[in-house]
């Protein structure tokens, strides 16, 4: 190819079209209406010399007269392509500048173009975007508006147009489609109902204000929701919870009455005991009352136990620590339960390690409430062996377990017996509970700060286990004061195997002493031929009253023991005692009944007692503290005015009072009570000291006669009178209500005597 073609090529190619093609917008104007003046170099559109036919021959023809011009002139062949050169370089530069001052010329134009098509795809680009977004509504069915600022609808999906039955809705307001918008809380954030032929649907309408960027106006979008479902679920559920609390009301009002009732003879039963206690009893005896009024405290707290249900639910549960000694507790509760483990023919005994301390830190009621329930639950539960509590220390926490012989549970009974309303058993055993029992003791123990854990294998029994922090005990003392109590004792205990002997050995070897138990003549015998010989000392023998007749035949067979002078002990049921002359135990030096108080044997085992002691009590009940004062029952008299309509609760307060050197007045209701103090004759109305009223009575309240009370003293000057207000309503609203009104103190039923005459006291010393 010669030179010249070369340069031609070069400079055709300088204009050649490589562009491609250019997506426009759905209503741009087609290619063919563009020319080349109309388009810009930055747009990415190239031109094809096509465009311009008479362009190629005139610069090729331009070259071919320049290189004849220097042929001509005999210029050497160099000089001659290289002035070639230049004068196609002129051509084509003059060629482009050409170019250049046409696109000059035409740019306002191609300006006006592209923007024209820029403002084209935008706003189409928008229509798009409005019609996914109302398609995604529709498919949500869901409303969606577009409304300008006077309230005409611009744009509307396809579910407002069916809701509101109207095609093209475009130009109407939202009122004259007849649409009620009802304000919510939220700014802008309403409730419209919209009747439809399904029924009335509710919808959660929003309206937002956007600026449009094309035009700079302000419209008013709106989208709303259906909530009809939703708010007819709410509706239900806020008239179930109605029905809940009314129910709940209802709940406490019988709960409320039942305990009221409940107590008013609970009141006369442990009153009447406290006043027993006051006179001579043998030791018998005092026995005797000490088990009726456990059994009415148990009966109390038992009444409790709806009551404790109702506040836990209701979150108003408390708890009221104090320093308790945790082993009394444990054997008051075992002893309480014992009658019922010796009529099923089982056995029941409990032991403290000596590492638990004297005292300590919790609720005592309550803590005797979930013993009573768990300790219970296994005496009811089980059939042959019995039931043995153990109170020892790990880390820094009590633990009690109550180990049974009874049926166990799978492991279904177990991950539910602790649910509410939950028993287990037969149908004898399921009609003497609740169910509740459990689920109180665990949620107590959670208020503790401890657990209520259980353990069990069908066949083999169940283990509950009781935890807590021990708090407030001194952990390092213990062990020193109660390891070495019976450090002396060397017993030998001849009883059937069973938790009675197992607490009765693991009490005496936790205090320091030695202890052996054998259940046949043939080991008794073997220990006591090595205790004669000196092998194995030995103080003191424990005879299970199922083993006298074992006992008589060791005697028999060792005579030399009753040379060796062994305190032997004579150990009983509650049962057994009863029906036994005392002449029948002659050859024991002491007697015990099971189960077994550590105390008790602690006096036994040391010589300081010999069990019950037998004493006539007949001719001996003149009152232990004083003679009942002789006061006359005149108005003008009266020190304490008691308003009580249940008589025998009346004559405890009146006995406890009067034994306390009061002077008492009773009226039996409220009316009575108004009767004496304002609306009788001023000759026989009464002037008392301090007032003690019942909070439910005939003949009013005693909201209103506290506050009737209080008004008079006002308006004459004179003193306030104290007043006490004996109730069984527990609750502490109700407390707060009496003190609102005008009250001084407010004690729970059955009133404890103790308290009952220090607040008096307290009162009228103010």
């Amino acid at each position: 190819m010669s030179e010249l073609s070369k340069l031609q090529q070069r400079i055709n190619t300088e204009f050649s079209v490589r562009a491609p093609a250019r997506t426009l917008g759905r209503n741009a104007v087609p290619d063919a209406d563009y020319d080349l003046h109309s388009l810009e170099p930055e747009d990415d559109i190239e031109v094809r010399e096509e465009r311009y036919p008479a362009l190629r021959p005139a610069l090729a023809g331009a070259g071919l007269l320049c290189s004849a011009a220097v042929f001509g002139t005999g210029m050497d062949a160099g000089l001659y392509f290289l002035s070639g050169c230049l004068a196609v370089g002129g051509v084509t530069g003059a060629a482009l500048l050409l170019r250049d001052w046409h696109r000059a010329s035409r740019k306002p134009k191609a300006a006006h173009r592209v923007a024209a098509e820029k403002a084209v795809d935008r706003q189409w680009e928008r229509s798009e975007t409005s019609q996914l977004l109302s398609t995604i509504h529709d498919a949500l069915g869901d409303i969606a508006i577009v409304r300008e600022p006077g309230g005409r609808i611009v744009q509307a999906n396809g579910v407002f147009r069916q809701l509101a039955g109207i095609g093209k809705p475009e130009g109407m307001t939202c009122e004259e489609i007849g649409l009620n918008f009802e304000p919510e809380t939220a700014p802008r954030h309403f409730r419209v109902r919209i009747p439809t032929a399904q029924g009335l649907r509710i919808f959660d309408w929003h309206d937002v204000i956007a600026r449009e960027p094309a035009s700079g106006q302000f419209m008013l979008h709106s989208i709303a929701r259906d909530i009809t479902e939703e708010s007819r679920i709410a509706r239900e559920s806020d008239e179930a919870r109605r029905r809940a609390e009314n129910a709940s009301q209802a709940k406490s009002r019988l709960l409320s009455t039942v305990s009221h009732e409940i107590r008013t003879p609970l009141s006369g039963i442990l009153g009447m005991s406290h006043l027993i206690s006051q006179t001579r009893l043998t030791s018998e005896q005092k026995n005797y009352l000490a088990g009726m009024r456990q059994s009415g405290h148990a009966l109390v707290q038992l009444v409790d136990d709806l009551l404790d249900f109702s506040s836990i639910e209701a979150g108003r549960f408390q708890l009221r620590p104090t320093k308790e000694p945790l082993r009394e507790l444990i054997e008051s509760v075992v002893e309480m339960l014992s009658h019922r483990a010796h009529e099923k023919g089982i056995e029941i005994g409990a032991t403290v390690s000596a590492e638990v301390p004297g005292l300590l830190e919790f609720d005592p009621a309550r803590l005797r409430q979930v013993l009573f329930n768990v300790i219970g639950n296994a005496v009811k539960f089980t059939h042959a062996g019995g039931v043995l509590v153990n109170a020892t220390i790990e880390g820094e926490s009590v633990v009690i377990r109550i180990d049974d012989s009874g049926p166990g549970m799978t492991i279904e009974e177990q991950a539910r017996v602790f649910d509410e309303f939950e028993q287990a058993g037969g149908a004898q055993q399921r009609s003497a509970g609740t169910g509740l029992g459990l689920a109180i003791s665990r949620r107590i123990m959670e208020a503790f700060g401890g657990k209520l854990a259980l353990s069990s294998t069908p066949g083999k029994g169940s283990r509950f286990e009781i935890s807590f922090s021990a708090l407030g005990g001194d952990l390092s003392a213990a062990p020193r004061i109660r390891r070495g109590i019976l450090a002396e004792s060397r017993v030998l205990v001849m009883a059937p195997a069973g938790p009675a002997s197992q607490a009765l050995e693991a009490t005496i070897t936790t205090l320091g002493g030695h202890c052996c138990c054998v259940t046949s003549v043939e080991e008794a015998q073997a220990f006591a031929i090595r205790a004669i010989s000196g092998v194995s000392p030995l103080t003191d023998i424990i005879v299970d009253h199922r083993h006298a007749a074992h006992f008589l035949r060791l005697l028999s067979a060792l005579p030399q023991l009753e040379e060796m002078q062994l305190r032997k002990t004579y150990l009983v049921n509650p049962e057994e005692r009863n029906g036994r002359p005392i002449n029948q135990m002659d050859g024991y030096d002491a007697w015990l009944i099971r189960p077994l108080r550590e105390k008790s044997l602690v006096e036994v085992l040391k010589g300081r007692m010999k069990g019950m002691e037998v004493r006539d009590a007949i001719n001996d009940n003149r009152p232990m503290l004083r003679d009942v004062p002789v006061h006359a029952d005149t108005a003008l008299a009266c020190g304490v005015l008691l308003a009580e309509d249940d008589p025998i609760n009346a004559l405890l307060v009146r006995s406890v009072l009067e034994k306390a050197g009061h002077n008492v007045r009773v009226v039996g209701d409220f009316g009575a009570l108004g009767m004496a103090l304002y609306d009788a004759p001023a000759s026989t109305r009464v002037n008392p000291e301090l007032i003690i009223t019942d909070l439910n009575m005939p003949g009013g309240d005693a909201f209103s006669i506290i506050r009737r009370i209080r008004g008079e003293e006002r308006k004459s000057g004179g003193k306030a009178v104290p007043i006490v207000v004996v109730t069984s309503d527990t609750r502490p609203d109700i407390r707060r209500q009496l003190l609102d009104a005008g009250a001084d103190s407010v004690l729970p039923k059955p009133a404890d005597p103790k308290t009952l005459t220090a607040v008096v006291e307290q009162l009228l010393d103010r």
